[in-house]
């Protein structure tokens, strides 16, 4: 007698459907933030590459001039030739150098006596108390609204009747002056912000205010200091203004009024002048990268830490 064997099919309880479609859903949903946020991400990314190429595009249409000759350029000025002229560089550079040494003393001299005086105003306006104190500060800083254009022809008067004119002073006092006003609102309200427990450290151990200052405000106003002298240099690097107006020397001149003698009346030469340009450009460059650290912990109000 044979016997024959029913397999029955099992059944799944609803619970583990359940947990199935949960797993499920689940799933999906990371999948769609996943998504959702991969999207994200990618639009900000080409969003941030747009504007970074829009903001290096000048620079790069000044590389790829200044690696044409005349013909080239006008024959098109948009997009690349072959062969590149490397020649133009050692023209511009001939050209462009006093200029360069001449702006890079002015800058020098500018930068170092900006900071003094103003981390020692910045210092003495914000660690001692005396009558008229807020009203200095006050005034001082009303200077950063009036403009340099207002100033121009008094300041133009001041330097003739001193007999400064063409000379290393007239171009250094201006610029002196006015990136000192800046100095000292920067360093003033940097160094309101450093601990008080410092400076009352320093007291009761004895330090003088000589001492306080050069030992521990100095210190720690650093990424300011590379804050004020960035911008110093600035100032001085892309004045034009005034030094064409008050400068007839050639060996005085700095760097904008200089590249503009590769700008003939009758021709012009494109390949050196953007050489020019990129050459005056590469100081700035330097320094901003050697200054990145202090600068953005000075604009942020925080401590450069070495890395």
């Amino acid at each position: 007698m044979s016997s024959t064997s029913v397999t029955q099919p099992l059944e799944c309880p609803d619970s583990v459907v359940t947990i199935t479609d949960d797993i499920g859903a689940v799933r999906r949903h990371r999948a769609r933030r996943v998504s959702r946020r991969t999207i994200i991400d990618l639009t900000v990314a080409a969003i941030l590459s747009v504007m970074v190429f829009i903001a290096l595009f000048p620079y790069l249409y000044m590389l790829e001039t200044s690696l044409k000759s005349n013909r080239e350029f006008l024959g098109n000025a948009v997009t690349p030739t072959w062969p590149p002229h490397f020649g133009n560089f050692v023209t511009a550079w001939g050209d462009v150098a006093p200029y360069i040494l001449t702006s890079l003393v002015v800058a020098a001299v500018t930068t170092l006596g900006c900071i003094a005086l103003g981390s020692v105003s910045g210092y003495v306006l914000s660690r001692f108390r005396f009558p008229g104190r807020n009203l200095f500060f006050g005034l001082i800083a009303l200077l950063l609204m009036v403009p340099n254009v207002a100033s121009l022809i008094p300041l133009f008067v001041l330097m003739k009747n001193l007999g400064l004119l063409n000379t290393y002073p007239d171009l250094i006092i201006p610029q002196l002056a006015a990136e000192t006003v800046f100095a000292v609102v920067l360093m003033k309200t940097y160094i309101d912000q450093l601990p008080e427990e410092l400076f009352d450290a320093a007291k009761v151990d004895g330090a003088s205010a000589g001492r306080t200052y050069w030992s521990i405000t100095l210190p720690l106003a650093r990424p300011i200091i590379g804050t004020v002298a960035l911008f110093s240099v600035i100032g001085v690097w892309s004045d034009y203004f005034w030094p064409e107006l008050t400068i007839v020397t050639n060996s005085l001149r700095t760097v904008p009024v200089g590249v503009q003698f590769f700008q003939g009346e009758l021709t012009t030469a494109y390949g050196p002048l953007f050489a020019g340009y990129l050459i005056a450009s590469a100081p700035l460059l330097i320094l901003f990268v050697v200054l990145a650290r202090n600068f953005l912990a000075g604009i942020q109000g925080g401590l450069a830490v070495d890395r």
